[in-house]
């Protein structure tokens, strides 16, 4: 039994990581983070502590050997040189969910690992301007660190991520407005494109990286092949809920204007190739329309279990 540290773990891609790892039966599943949200699944042994705390991640991380460490939440550089300076043990592979926004917005589309990186917050993004840029310095403090204490390393950036447990306003934006009768509004103009990718595909892929030579000392991006537009996403929702849904077109100068939410961006694509990783270990993307409609079967359990509650 191979022992698997996490940080995080409770949220989101954390959360279907644990769920996925536990099928697997054969890792022995330590999660470390605040406790906000218990897990109290069989099989995972849950440690409380914050991870800025070098004192508490000494007291509470068991003295173990440790095969690999999968990082959902690390911010700043900061933040992973106190895990590595003060996690008990022996640390064999330390695994990063970074993401591809570290990376410039170049003419080269899609994305590659290779290409430029941020050299600076963008300021353009208000309150996330640090997000990408910090991403990145903590790639590259990750590796540093790895180098100098003899620790295999590797970084994962997925794209847009969606799914089960999404507690971003992304697809459920949309979901709310449907649920209610409301008509969605969509920018006049059929493109920016994006890329996504499915909770439960990232969750495989680190599966199938813990421990596995082929991914030491690399960075890829985690990112299905289609390129999905705001109308196609409206295509593939008319496809899953089994009716059409009210829409209205609109300038990206009004939807501003009226600050409507809609979650990506409408000024520039965002895509990214996600095939080195998807060659290297012989994985298959879900489709969209697919991981899409267990997105939305598990959204009508959570809205059935909410009135139920009322």
């Amino acid at each position: 039994m191979k022992n698997i540290l996490i940080i995080g773990g409770s949220y989101f891609a954390g959360r279907i990581f644990v769920e996925e790892l536990l099928r697997e039966k054969e890792y022995n599943v330590f999660v470390y983070n605040r406790g906000n949200i218990p897990l109290r699944k069989e099989g995972v042994t849950e440690l409380v502590g914050d991870r800025n705390n070098a004192d508490r991640i000494k007291q509470v991380i068991p003295d173990k050997q440790w095969d690999a460490l999968v990082d959902f939440c690390a911010y700043t550089p900061d933040e992973i040189e106190t895990v590595l300076n003060s996690l008990p043990g022996t640390l064999q592979h330390y695994i990063f969910i970074s993401t591809t926004t570290v990376n410039q917005n170049v003419l080269d589309l899609p994305i590659k690992e290779d290409a430029s990186k941020l050299v600076g917050p963008q300021s353009e993004l208000g309150p996330y301007a640090d997000y990408g840029y910090n991403k990145w310095m903590t790639e590259c403090r990750l590796n540093k660190l790895c180098e100098e204490k003899g620790v295999l390393c590797t970084s994962l950036r997925p794209a847009i991520i969606y799914g089960e447990y999404n507690y971003a306003p992304r697809e459920t934006y949309f979901f709310d407005l449907i649920r209610d009768h409301k008509t969605v509004i969509l920018p006049d103009n059929e493109l920016p494109l994006y890329s996504f990718v499915y909770v439960v595909d990232l969750a495989k892929i680190i599966i199938k990286a813990l421990c596995n030579p082929g991914v030491f000392g690399r960075a890829f991006n985690i990112s299905a092949p289609e390129l999905v537009s705001y109308k196609r996403m409206i295509e593939v929702f008319e496809e899953i809920i089994g009716k059409k849904i009210n829409t209205s077109q609109m300038s990206m100068v009004d939807i501003n204007r009226k600050k409507i939410p809609l979650p990506f961006p409408l000024d520039n694509h965002l895509i990214y190739s996600g095939v080195g990783i998807q060659n290297l270990l012989g994985f298959e993307y879900t489709p969209f329309v697919k991981g899409m409609r267990r997105t939305y079967e598990y959204y009508l359990l959570v809205q059935k279990h909410r009135k139920r509650s009322k």
